[in-house]
């Protein structure tokens, strides 16, 4: 299962990367709440055209996460690369944006980007955000834009955040979070446009993943309402200074996501 979740979601996203690279038209998922309209006009005007293009988050990640010059910042499911060029600019030249996405057109679209802006001080990587291919405590800050959700081990993916997140490192993501009156089928039933919110986590589910891997002050703030139940939110948290490695539940106490972006083959 955890397989055909990775292969259907990597299949979308190259999709939408050769979208953008073969028509200079946007991927999908650009309804309202969905993609490039999230970021300001001054922050698109800093970026190659394919780099907003290819945006399929469901909100702005580098505006929450307070990023400082000199700072190393994660970004899972970097996609086309936009969040990774514009947390580059924030930490700046004595500073390192890092890309992880699994898929290698979406990776070669970003690459293009990169060369194109001019950025120095960025790296892409390929990889699961299930497993990421970074030493243990070796960046500041995690950003993550709407991909968390479509991730078949979500408590891995916390695992993995707080190992390789410093002691007093943050993270600062957007995704999409269910109400927690709603069931797993019933979010399932919720659609597919807003990117395969079958696999989303509840407020509390969040929450208590965050906790369970000793991550601390967590908090999860719907920015707005995306379908009935369903929000887009920011999602806060912070490494302790003296951490402590903290086991996690089994996969299977969380929900997992569809096998297939966007609810299938439609586009969100």
């Amino acid at each position: 299962m955890t397989e055909q979740i990775h292969e259907a979601v990597r299949e979308r996203y190259a999709q939408s990367a050769l979208q953008v690279q073969q028509t200079g038209q946007a991927a999908c998922c650009g309804e309202e709440g969905i993609g490039p309209e999230l970021y300001s006009a001054l922050e698109r005007d800093e970026l190659p055209d394919a780099a907003v293009l290819a945006s399929l988050g469901c909100g702005n990640p580098t505006a929450v996460a307070d990023l400082h010059p000199g700072e190393r910042v994660l970004d899972l499911g970097s996609g086309g690369g936009i969040d990774v060029l514009l947390s580059a600019k924030r930490v700046g030249p004595t500073g390192r944006a890092i890309g992880l996405d699994m898929t290698d057109e979406m990776l070669a679209l970003a690459q293009r980007n990169a060369a194109e802006a001019g950025a120095g001080n960025v790296e892409f990587l390929k990889g699961q955000i299930e497993a990421i291919p970074l030493p243990a405590a070796s960046v500041d800050v995690v950003i993550s834009n709407c991909v968390i959700n479509l991730a078949a081990d979500k408590p891995s993916v916390f695992r993995e955040i707080a190992r390789v997140l410093r002691p007093g490192g943050r993270i600062g993501i957007s995704d999409i979070v269910a109400e927690d009156a709603l069931t797993p089928e019933q979010r399932a039933d919720r659609g597919s446009y807003v990117g395969c919110i079958a696999g989303a986590l509840s407020f509390t589910e969040y929450r208590s993943g965050m906790a369970e891997v000793g991550l601390t002050d967590v908090s999860v703030t719907s920015t707005h309402l995306v379908t009935d139940g369903m929000h887009s939110a920011i999602i806060k948290a912070t490494k302790p200074m003296a951490a402590q490695p903290v086991a996690v539940e089994s996969p299977s106490e969380l929900p997992l996501a569809v096998a297939g972006c966007c609810g299938g083959g439609g586009c969100c």
